[in-house]
């Protein structure tokens, strides 16, 4: 088993009505994931909203859950940034207060070049003695870090492991384990030998997850056909819309979200709480 687990969710950050975070709902929620099924957080990552913390918050946020984790979990921040200025530092004050490791994108509307991306991650990860997680996920960053690139940066001292979603790279690289990225292709990720997944249905499904982990082929194969129709509809809208209003309809409010991002609309909450009914998840 990877030191940074096996079914890591990416938690979101619940906001009160003045869209303020949550703190005491934060950690609530984190210690009803631990009890069913999670054993690490990405913290202020895509699904935490993090492109709409401040600096202060981000990092506010990165020590509390550093804090109030509950035993036998990891945390990891979330500390990318397309300004290798900026990664440094939040890589830098994360690793101060004590996470297990950072997870890092790349390239988002800057672009760089291949030479510019082994750059980034050598020089973000000289300031670190934690572990990186390289994070591959093209619909964000318009980037593509194929497996040659990946088995390249595999090279560089904490570079360790990689969030892969991009379902058509998943595969095995040299010198790093191998976290699905995306729900639906984690009991691929289980069958080739990988590490876990970095997840979003983990919010709800956690226990039924974490049973994909040393079940026998055919049960992984049952239990992740039962549960795809829930992995498709998080995708109904942009994430973490979804899972926050499953949340919600589950009574585990987190509050709304921080515009850009906007509620679930009728027509996507009436598609997530059919879901939820037919795994029996609401009434």
């Amino acid at each position: 088993m990877s030191a940074l687990g096996t079914i890591i969710t990416a938690i979101v950050t619940p906001f009160d009505d003045a869209a303020n975070v949550d703190e005491a709902t934060f950690v609530s929620l984190m210690h009803h994931l631990a009890a069913n099924g999670t054993d690490g957080f990405v913290v202020a990552g895509s699904t935490g909203e993090g492109s709409t913390l401040d600096d202060d918050e981000h990092l506010a946020l990165i020590e509390l859950a550093v804090r109030e984790k509950p035993a036998g979990t990891t945390v990891i921040a979330n500390t990318g940034s397309n300004d290798t200025r900026h990664a440094i530092h939040l890589t830098e004050k994360s690793t101060e207060l004590g996470v297990d490791g950072t997870l890092q994108a790349v390239g988002y509307y800057n672009r760089p070049n291949r030479r510019g991306i082994v750059q980034h991650y050598r020089t973000v990860a000289a300031v670190t003695d934690k572990p990186i997680v390289l994070y591959n996920i093209p619909s964000r960053t318009t980037l593509d870090m194929d497996n040659e690139l990946l088995a390249e940066l595999a090279q560089i001292e904490h570079v360790d492991a990689v969030k892969q979603a991009n379902n058509a790279n998943l595969a095995l690289v040299d010198g790093l384990e191998l976290y699905g990225g995306n729900d639906e292709i984690f009991g691929r990720t289980l069958e080739l030998g990988g590490a876990g997944g970095i997840c979003v249905a983990s919010h709800l499904v956690g226990n039924e997850m974490r049973e994909m982990v040393d079940a026998t082929p055919e049960r992984r194969a049952e239990l992740d056909a039962r549960l795809r129709p829930l992995f498709d509809v998080m995708g109904v809208t942009t994430n973490p819309i979804p899972v926050k209003a499953a949340l919600d309809l589950v009574g585990r409010p987190v509050g709304g979200l921080r515009l850009p991002m906007v509620e679930a609309d009728d027509d996507e909450r009436a598609q997530i709480r059919a879901v939820l009914a037919d795994l029996g998840l609401v009434g």
